[in-house]
C-alpha cells in the first residue's frame, strides 16, 4: 500500500465551500493536512466545514475574501499565516458563476468576471504564496479547470476564456519555479456529481453519460482524489500538467 500523506503540510483551498471545494478541504484533512477555508459569502457553511476538518484531528481555519482583489488576498495570506503557518499546498478552485448565453448575447461583464476569476485569481494567489513555497523549496499550486476548456462547445465562451487564460498563466509559472521544488498542475473535472445533483436525484444523464468513454459520470471525490495526488510526494514529479478527470470524454493529445 503506497498512502498518500500530507502530515506537517498545510493547505488552502479557496472556494471551498462550494460543490467540489468542501470536498476537497476535507479529503487534504483526511490525508493529514491542515486546511484554510476560503470562502466569499457563505460564512455559515465554511464554519460547518472547518469543524469537519478539525474533527479529523487536523488544525482549520475560515477566512473570507474577494480572490479578484489584490488587497483581500493579501490579507487572506495574513490571516492564514497567523492561524496555521505558510500554506505549502494551494488549491485555487473558486470561480464567479453566471448565465451561459452565446457570444453575441454575453455581457462584456461576464468575460471580465472570468477573467477576474479564473486568470487574476491565479496570478494573485502564486504572488502571495508562492514566495514562502521558494523560500522552503517545497510547494504545489492546482488550479481546478474544466473539461469546457477543450470542448469550446456554444455558450460556454466567456468560460472557456477565462480557463483557457489560466491555462496560460499556469504553465508559465511552472516553468518559471520548477527550480524550487515547486509544482503547478490543473485538474480538469467533467461534470461531477456532487452533492446537489444527490440530493435532487439527478446523478444520471444519459445524454452526457453515451459520450463519455466510461459511460457515467465521475464523484466529486474523484476531483479530490487527484488533487490530493498532486498535493503529495507522489506527484512529485508532475508539473505544468492539466489533467481531465472526465471519464475519457476529452483526451489531451500529443
Amino acid at each position: 500500500m503506497i498512502p498518500i500523506d500530507l502530515s506537517g503540510k498545510r493547505a488552502i483551498v479557496t472556494g471551498a465551500t462550494g460543490e467540489l471545494g468542501r470536498v476537497i478541504a476535507r479529503t487534504l484533512a483526511q490525508a493529514g493536512a491542515d486546511v484554510a477555508i476560503h470562502y466569499l459569502k457563505s460564512a455559515d457553511k465554511a464554519h460547518a466545514l472547518q469543524k469537519d476538518v478539525q474533527a479529523l484531528g487536523r488544525k482549520a481555519c475560515a477566512v473570507q475574501a474577494d480572490v479578484t482583489k489584490a488587497a483581500d488576498i493579501a490579507r487572506l495570506r495574513d490571516e492564514v499565516r497567523r492561524q496555521l503557518g505558510a500554506p505549502d499546498i494551494i488549491v485555487n478552485n473558486a470561480v464567479i458563476q453566471y448565465q451561459w448565453v452565446s457570444v453575441l448575447n454575453q455581457s462584456p461583464d461576464d468575460y471580465r468576471s472570468q477573467f477576474e476569476s479564473c486568470v487574476l485569481h491565479n496570478v494573485l494567489m502564486a504572488k502571495a504564496f508562492v514566495p514562502d513555497m521558494i523560500q522552503r523549496r517545497w510547494g504545489r499550486v492546482i488550479a481546478i479547470n474544466t473539461e469546457c476548456a477543450m470542448q469550446c462547445t456554444p455558450n460556454q465562451s466567456a468560460y472557456v476564456s477565462g480557463k483557457r487564460g489560466m491555462d496560460g498563466v499556469l504553465r508559465c509559472l511552472a516553468r518559471e519555479i520548477g527550480e524550487h521544488e515547486i509544482t503547478v498542475n490543473q485538474v480538469a473535472p467533467g461534470w461531477m456529481i456532487s452533492d446537489k445533483y444527490r440530493s435532487t436525484g439527478t446523478e444520471r444523464q444519459a445524454g452526457y453519460e453515451a459520450n463519455i468513454p466510461l459511460r457515467h459520470r465521475g464523484e466529486d471525490q474523484d476531483i479530490a482524489n487527484v488533487v490530493a495526488f498532486l498535493a503529495s510526494d507522489l506527484g512529485r514529479f508532475v508539473t505544468g500538467a492539466y489533467i481531465p478527470v472526465c471519464g475519457g470524454n476529452v483526451m489531451p493529445c500529443i
